[in-house]
C-alpha cells in the first residue's frame, strides 16, 4: 500500500508526502472505527448494554482509559478482557501506520545519495 522511496530516490515533494500521510491517517480512522465497532457489538452482546453505553465503554478500553461500567456476567468480563488485550495491540499497530511514512521521510532525509561515488 505505501511505497517508500529507496535509499537513491529522491525525497518524495511535500504535496506527495502529505498526500501519503494523509492516506496512513484514514486508514488508522477506518481501523479505529473498525475496532470500536468490534467492542460495541461485544458489549452489547455480551453485557445487553445499549448502543451510548457500549459506544463508551468500547472507546474507553480502545483509548486505554478502562470500562465505564462495571461488568456483570462472566461472559462480559471475557470480553472485556480479550478487547482489551487486542485493544493495546491495535493502538501500536495504527500508530506505526501512521508514524511511518513521517519516521522514513527524516530517516530518508539523512540517506540521500548525492552522488555515486567509486564504492557505488
Amino acid at each position: 500500500m505505501l511505497r517508500f522511496e529507496r535509499r537513491h530516490e529522491r525525497l518524495l515533494p511535500v504535496r506527495l508526502f502529505v498526500r501519503r500521510v494523509s492516506r496512513a491517517m484514514m486508514l488508522w480512522l477506518a481501523l479505529t472505527m473498525a475496532g470500536l465497532g468490534i467492542g460495541m457489538i461485544g458489549y452489547a452482546g455480551s453485557e445487553g448494554m445499549s448502543g451510548i453505553d457500549a459506544f463508551v465503554n468500547a472507546a474507553m478500553i480502545l483509548s486505554g482509559m478502562g470500562p465505564m461500567a462495571e461488568l456483570k456476567t462472566t461472559g462480559g468480563k471475557l470480553f472485556a478482557g480479550f478487547y482489551a488485550i487486542f485493544s493495546g495491540l491495535f493502538v501500536v499497530v495504527a500508530t506505526g501506520f501512521v508514524l511511518a511514512p513521517i519516521l522514513h521521510r527524516v530517516l530518508h532525509s539523512f540517506h540521500i545519495e548525492e552522488g555515486k561515488g567509486d564504492n557505488d
